[in-house]
């Protein structure tokens, strides 16, 4: 059973897995984008240890597989332990992340096993990923594509003209996770610039529209079966609520933690604490 207990814990001990692992790798390379990496957790262990993303292990170029597009590309890297994991590269190359002529960069890029889209530019991924979905659709694929976007995204034109591409065009194929986590770069996006009503947005657009806590893996889990179950051909938007900087008390909710700083030992021993699991 994909809900079951034990299932259900083997994904939270995930989580903090990753989360941790992207901590170590941020603090070594004293570099990166804490913030956004730690917000996207639990949706990405949903989607490949949950049994959502079609993949195959070892295989990266698989034509089987599954899209995965982290269109706020300076988060990114929260894919690399679970590519390490399933065989996509060593995991010898998590440690030297962020170092000169490394594999692994600070934002994905294609020349990196499993990452489907060179992001950075926000507002580009939405577009990608829609494209692929036109493309699996007129080849008759069944492939999908996840494309991961933050709500700051949703200031750039780019990203309303794919959202009313992929309606135009009937991509159910196409599933987006907002990672609503409320803060940007320049603090609070409702100060900034207000984007709610989010969901009545999206659904004038022609999308079917979720809501969850972004951290619950049950929560993710039951949303993304339903997808699979609505048949009215529409693309889907899945509004995952989170916390910037999430497991980290020093960082949670702080749009200064959009980007790495300096920590001294003590503050790097905190972290690591609040990050341990079972």
């Amino acid at each position: 059973m994909i809900n079951s207990s034990d299932n259900i814990k083997f994904l939270k001990n995930k989580s903090a897995w990753l989360r941790k692992k992207c901590f170590e790798m941020l603090s070594s390379a004293n570099q990166g984008h804490p913030g956004s990496v730690m917000s996207q957790i639990e949706i990405l262990v949903s989607l490949y240890y949950g049994g959502i993303i079609k993949y195959t292990e070892n295989d990266p170029k698989n034509s089987n597989n599954d899209k995965i597009i982290i269109s706020k590309g300076h988060a990114a890297m929260s894919l690399y332990p679970i590519f390490a994991d399933i065989g996509y590269f060593d995991e010898k190359e998590l440690k030297k992340f962020g170092t000169k002529g490394c594999l692994l960069k600070i934002f994905g890029n294609i020349n990196i096993p499993g990452i489907d889209a060179t992001s950075g530019s926000l507002g580009h991924g939405l577009g990608i990923g829609a494209g692929l979905c036109f493309s699996f659709k007129k080849s008759k694929v069944k492939n999908k594509s996840y494309v991961v976007i933050s709500e700051g995204e949703m200031y750039e034109g780019s990203t309303w003209e794919s959202a009313m591409f992929a309606s135009h065009h009937n991509l159910n194929n196409l599933i987006v996770i907002l990672d609503r986590n409320n803060k940007m770069i320049l603090g609070d996006t409702e100060e900034c610039l207000k984007l709610e009503p989010i969901s009545s947005k999206w659904e004038s657009f022609g999308f079917n529209v979720f809501n969850v806590d972004g951290h619950s893996i049950e929560e993710l889990l039951n949303v993304f079966n339903n997808i699979s179950s609505v048949k009215n051909n529409k693309p889907s938007i899945i509004i995952a609520n989170t916390v910037k900087g999430k497991g980290i008390s020093f960082m949670e909710n702080d749009p200064n933690w959009h980007y790495w700083h300096n920590l001294n030992e003590d503050k790097i021993k905190q972290a690591i604490q609040e990050l341990d699991y079972e």
